[in-house]
């Protein structure tokens, strides 16, 4: 009993110690964990996905610009003009309440050719009598900028612009702010802001209603989840293009800052937590964001075509009384965003989805006290089972664990139903950490003495060497150290599709017989087997028998396993079972080897940057083609044998470049065809690496052509290549090639 009573101390101590982790990370500190923070990405995701209204909001309508008026109109951008007599028909012909555009017009429109008449009335006809007076007559028909000022001065329309990161970006003429600096005196508010923003020619900015900024905040995952209602820019503060809608649409002169009666200036609470747009109440985050509140997928309001609008092929009744947001579906525009609830998503019925949740008071709730609620949430769960659970028997903690769990997750929904954000991930992960720390407790602690009679049978050195060590122990050591080796990793191809067709038996009899050919060719040139890995195996050369001529044996022993592989096809075949490939990635350098792992297990490994080398280029062999890579080190020390340079690259996670190389085989053994094909491959790889496309292009498909066998190799030169012409290297680019995953 008293074992059982210091047990459950231990226990509760260390829940103790998870509850405070989970208590620091559900505060302040949440958004600096990224692994915290994506997942709590994908459980708003989650929530915002399944409790989605659906259906389709009529009251906002998207005048799209979409491939079809495209292919009517013209490509975009349109002439003002044409603009401007969207606008005419939108409002005169089909009585729209209100247009927003979510879209800039930063340059003049000087496509009626206004500026080569002027040049003309300037130079060449100037004295030509009446030319001036009849180009003055028809200014009002080619100045399009002054005709679409014209219709934006008739009708309540709403102009987008951008905030950019770029500075000293100013584009055009930025519409009054909402705010200025004095307002926010005494109050650290953490607006979004921006060094330079793009927007609309002055001209037309003095005519519209209002503008509104259509900058976004992405997350980091790329994913649009809110818009920043308010952005900062040189001391002064402007709406997003949806509140500036919705506020026309309610008759608001201004807005209102909704600050609490505690959140007083030079307080410790100083956060702002709404926005009043006339009577509606727009809740805001700690940054001034607001959370969109999506209807649903595309089409959760309804699209008209604007060349459809254009030529009057809409009815009257689905346009009379709405707003209506100029945008477009069209991917070549550009205007395609990453969203909750869709991966492709026009970015204007991103705004519709904000006007709509103003208008109907659906805005999630999420300011800065909501970090307190998480705070005080995990608290209360996390202590009561901190001390609970260590006394219960483990059916009843799994019980009181996913009661628990629901408990936490009906609490979080019916806070969702009620428009208020809270943290899931913090307290799932602590409830469910709680769990497995007291049922792993016996075995980790009270099960020491099995685990103790384990670690005897788990100190080993590789059999293959015992022998040979055993002849003078006194000068082999199992200390770790660090020398000059080579590592070998071989991976199947493909081993995933392989196991699932076949059964447990037959799976187990196959890797059998590959892995013990593979074993013995090893044994035979001398290398030391680390590890078997499922499908995998990584040995390496050099410890802890010394052997200067590492690197040689370990290709010639490599390129023996890529024959002993291709030897076993025809007997598996006759078996019935799939012929196996095999991927190999050799590396010389300086490794740590020795007697390494934990209490618990051992073993005689090694470790290093060159041993993670190796295992990747193991991993880059299918992308070339190719059986064997090895690195430009195991290729400068092996001079026998001759190799082709595939590639100058850069892995994942490493800043310098490596060339990597093919073993050929000997070099006296190499026929006149493979040398005349190395030959020319050598010349395509210099064109490349020296940006002349259009000649490397031409030596890589008659190399591909030639030597088909080889097609892989040929034909990733000439995916890049096509690539490289889309978006060139710098310069200086000198040929290496990065790869972004491992």
């Amino acid at each position: 009993m008293l074992q059982r009573l210091r047990n459950a101390w231990v226990q509760m101590i260390l829940s103790l110690v998870v509850v405070t982790a989970f208590l620091v990370l559900s505060g302040p500190y949440r958004g600096y964990f990224e692994l915290l923070t994506r997942l709590e990405y994908m459980a708003y995701d989650a929530r915002l996905n399944l409790y989605m209204p659906g259906g389709v909001d009529d009251r906002i309508v998207i005048i799209d610009i979409d491939e079809k008026s495209l292919a009517a109109e013209g490509r975009w951008p349109w002439g003002r003009d044409k603009t401007a007599r969207l606008i005419d028909v939108l409002f005169e012909d089909y009585g729209v309440g209100l247009l927003g555009f979510d879209m800039v017009f930063p340059e003049p429109d000087n496509s009626s050719g206004i500026l080569v008449l002027e040049e003309l009335a300037r130079e060449e006809l100037k004295n030509l009598t009446g030319f001036s007076e009849q180009l003055e007559r028809l200014r009002p028909r080619l100045d399009r900028d002054a005709i679409f000022a014209r219709s934006l001065a008739k009708y309540p329309v709403v102009l987008g612009f951008y905030f950019s990161t770029i500075p000293n970006l100013a584009v055009g003429k930025l519409p009054p702010p909402a705010f200025v600096k004095a307002q926010f005196e005494g109050r650290d508010i953490p607006f979004m802001s921006g060094p330079g923003f793009g927007a609309n020619l002055a001209q037309l900015q003095d005519a519209a209603s209002g503008a509104g900024h259509i900058t976004p905040a992405v997350d980091a995952d790329g994913v649009i989840r809110r818009i920043p209602l308010l952005h900062e820019y040189d001391g002064k503060y402007y709406e997003a293009l949806a509140l500036t809608i919705a506020r026309l649409a309610l008759n608001a002169k201004s807005l209102m800052l909704g600050f609490p009666e505690q959140a007083k200036p030079g307080s410790n609470y100083q956060g702002m937590e709404w926005i009043d747009v006339g009577n509606r109440r727009v809740s805001v985050d700690q940054e001034v964001r607001a959370l969109v509140p999506y209807r649903g997928k595309q089409g959760s309001f309804p699209y008209v075509s604007a060349t459809d609008v254009l030529n009057a092929k809409v009815s009257r009744s689905r346009l009379e009384g709405r707003i209506a947001l100029v945008g477009t579906s069209a991917p070549g525009l550009q205007d395609i965003r990453s969203t909750p609830v869709q991966e492709k998503y026009p970015g204007v019925e991103v705004h519709a989805n904000l006007i709509a949740g103003i208008l109907d008071g659906t805005i999630m709730h999420d300011p800065m006290y909501t970090l307190g609620a998480d705070f005080l949430i995990v608290a209360l769960f996390g202590v009561i089972l901190a001390i609970a659970l260590p006394l219960l028997r483990p059916i009843v903690t799994t019980i009181a664990s996913a009661g628990a769990m629901v408990v936490f997750l009906v609490a979080n929904l019916w806070a969702w139903n009620d428009n208020l954000l809270l943290s899931v991930v913090p307290g799932t992960l602590m409830i469910a950490s709680l769990y497995l720390l007291n049922m792993s407790y016996g075995f980790f602690i009270e099960s020491r003495g099995r685990r103790q009679l384990a670690e005897l049978f788990g100190y080993y050195i590789p059999p293959q060497l015992v022998d040979e060590m055993s002849l003078d122990p006194a000068h082999y050591s199992m200390d770790a150290r660090s020398r000059e080796m080579t590592v070998l990793f071989t991976d199947v191809r493909g081993f995933t599709t392989i196991s699932e067709g076949l059964e447990p038996a037959e799976l187990s009899a196959l890797m059998n017989e590959f892995l013990t050919p593979i074993t013995a060719v090893i044994h035979r040139h001398r290398g030391t087997i680390d590890k078997y890995m499922g499908d995998a195996v990584m040995c390496f050369w050099g410890a802890p028998v010394p052997d200067p001529d590492h690197a040689r044996r370990c290709v010639e022993c490599a390129m023996e396993i890529v024959a002993a592989v291709a030897a076993l096809g025809p007997r598996f075949i006759e078996r019935g079972w799939p012929a196996i490939s095999i991927g190999v990635g050799i590396n010389t350098g300086d490794m740590n080897v020795g007697d390494m792992g934990s209490e618990f297990r051992r073993a005689y490994t090694v470790l290093g940057d060159a041993v993670n080398l190796g295992s990747r280029l193991e991993g880059l062999t299918k992308n070339y083609g190719v059986h064997i890579i090895v690195s430009e080190s195991t290729r400068a020390v092996v001079p026998g044998i001759r190799f082709r340079e595939l590639d100058k690259i850069r892995v994942k996670g490493k800043h310098e470049p490596v060339t990597i190389f093919e073993p050929l085989g000997r070099k006296e053994a190499l026929g006149d065809e493979v040398r005349t094909e190395l030959r020319l491959y050598a010349q395509a790889l210099s064109l490349y690496r020296s940006q002349s496309w259009d000649s490397a292009e031409i030596q890589f498909v008659n190399l591909k052509n030639t030597y088909p066998y080889r097609a892989v190799l040929f034909e990733l030169f000439i995916e890049r290549i096509a690539q490289f012409r889309r978006n060139s290297p710098p310069p200086d680019w000198d040929g290496t090639f990065t790869f972004e995953t491992k």
